[in-house]
């Protein structure tokens, strides 16, 4: 908690610094304005279009009501996203937030951006190349809360039955980073009965690996599911109930997506790991004007990181929190991710009541 506490103390002083310059010094207006360009990897998550976006355009016209927003969204295809991000190099944006949608081919046009003069803020997962800064949740905690919670969950059973781990795409590195945090959670404590790469993260592709653990298995023999986001967990869960599973396993998640939530409460999800996109928005969207404004991004990030090309790249790692049933309320509805309607809406009241969440 002390951690998260210094992040965010150092993100309210650089935006304190952020509005003093926009009121400009001495009682002269700062008449600056640029561009910042916004890469966003696909449409298969629903935070990017819903959360992501919009999130990252509000703060940055709070930190700079001047600057503008160029957006565009890779479809999940690396080609796409290099001429995309070629594009805005072209039409000479001042700085990139880029959530890759592959980490390794972008090398080359971060490289270009770099050459151009553009510095490129890496959102959410740590692209290759002169990165100028980073932005993200703390990955390795994220698998090490997904692991916790699903111990607990499984309680005694853990020594006598096995999990299966759905982990990200292989292509993104956070993928690893949260695979990396669960093991050192799980290992010696449960048996890892199967383990997979989901390809796009998909809840397709989730589905199918899960069939076949089940299959090569037994579905009586699982005893947990450590899936490594929410859209595999719903693909996860949908197998069980294909192959006749009345008492589901635990699963995990992550996102806190809304679907998921609903799940939770109904019982069919375990739990989910919350990341606050509101606060990476603001910190990414910091960090853009910062060097807009020609800023050392040193004076937003409180520590660095190290890409398998860059050394000490200055980085916002921010802490994720595990949500349970017994955690939505003083988590997603006091932070304003959802109200209690929207969650307990679709014939969902009375298990809402019996979890406590009530207007």
């Amino acid at each position: 908690m002390l951690r998260g506490r210094h992040v965010l103390a150092v993100l309210a002083a650089g935006l304190l610094t952020l509005s003093q310059a926009a009121c400009g010094g001495d009682g002269e207006a700062d008449t600056s304005s640029f561009t910042v360009g916004l890469l966003l990897p696909s449409r298969s998550l629903p935070r990017w279009e819903q959360s992501d976006k919009p999130l990252i355009e509000k703060r940055l016209k709070e930190l700079c009501p001047r600057c503008r927003m160029e957006y565009a969204n890779a479809e999940n295809d690396a080609t796409r996203q290099r001429q995309q991000l070629d594009s805005m190099i072209t039409k000479r944006v001042k700085v990139l937030i880029l959530d890759a949608a592959d980490t390794k081919a972008l090398r080359s046009s971060i490289r270009a951006a770099h050459e151009a003069g553009v510095p490129v803020v890496a959102y959410d997962r740590l692209a290759e190349g002169p990165i100028s800064g980073y932005v993200s949740f703390d990955g390795g905690e994220v698998g090490r809360l997904q692991g916790q919670a699903l111990l607990k969950a499984m309680g005694d059973t853990a020594q006598s039955k096995q999990i299966v781990m759905l982990n990200g795409d292989p292509t993104s590195p956070n993928a690893a980073w949260y695979r990396k945090g669960a093991l050192s959670v799980l290992a010696g404590k449960v048996k890892i009965g199967r383990s997979y790469e989901t390809q796009g993260w998909s809840t397709d592709n989730a589905h199918a690996h899960m069939s076949a653990a089940i299959a090569a298995l037994g579905p009586n023999r699982i005893g947990g599911v450590l899936a490594a986001n929410d859209a595999m967990a719903a693909g996860a869960i949908a197998a069980l109930r294909s192959a006749g599973v009345r008492d589901l396993p635990p699963v995990t998640g992550q996102d806190a997506d809304l679907d998921a939530v609903r799940r939770i409460v109904k019982g069919e999800q375990y739990m989910t790991v919350y990341k606050s996109f509101r606060t990476e928005a603001a910190a990414a969207a910091d960090m853009a004007v910062t060097l807009g404004r020609g800023h050392d991004p040193r004076t937003v990030a409180p520590t660095t990181t190290d890409s398998p090309t860059t050394k000490r790249i200055p980085a916002v790692l921010l802490e994720p929190s595990a949500v349970t049933k017994d955690d939505i309320e003083q988590t997603l509805v006091e932070d304003g991710v959802y109200t209690v309607d929207e969650i307990c809406g679709q014939g969902l009241r009375a298990a809402c009541e019996k979890a406590g969440l009530t207007e």
